[in-house]
């Protein structure tokens, strides 16, 4: 079995859509970003990359290229979900942390994780989600920012 973690920070801005685990979470902010900016499921890719050895989310998909700019974060999980199968490893489970100061997201945990659970195959109980926030600490303390992290358990398949 492999473990790995994964981490995302992402500005927030006026004009963008606030999506977390391809779910728009209605706000007057949105993640900065090349694709839509899902901080969660970055972290969520750079964890299961990280776990089955195959580097990072930006070797996959370079913000910069055309081919991701505003692309569903949901799109890249899916591809990160066939390199892992190319390598022989399947999802044990996730686990998550959002930290947003606002709005509140523990209303759309369930939706979030549906989300995954579609992408990944993973029932719902192999899917953790926490809702954080930094106590008015530092830039995501002060609603500048959005972050998530992320730790998996891979298992190899023939």
């Amino acid at each position: 079995m492999r473990i790995g973690f994964g981490y995302d920070i992402h500005r927030l801005i006026p004009d963008r859509k606030l999506i977390l685990g391809g779910i728009v979470i209605p706000y007057s902010l949105g993640e900065e970003a090349y694709s839509d900016g899902d901080v969660l499921v970055h972290a969520v890719i750079d964890a299961l990359l990280g776990a089955a050895g195959l580097g990072d989310i930006g070797e996959y998909f370079p913000p910069g290229n055309p081919q991701w700019k505003d692309v569903s974060s949901l799109t890249l999980l899916k591809k990160t979900i066939g390199f892992l199968q190319e390598a022989h490893y399947g999802i044990v489970n996730i686990d998550c942390t959002v930290i947003l100061e606002r709005p509140k997201i523990t209303p759309f945990k369930n939706e979030i994780c549906k989300s995954l659970s579609n992408v990944t195959g993973l029932g719902i109980k192999e899917i953790s989600l926490k809702a954080k926030t930094k106590e008015g600490i530092g830039e995501t303390g002060a609603g500048k920012a959005v972050e998530a992290y992320c730790a998996v358990l891979l298992n190899p398949v023939s």
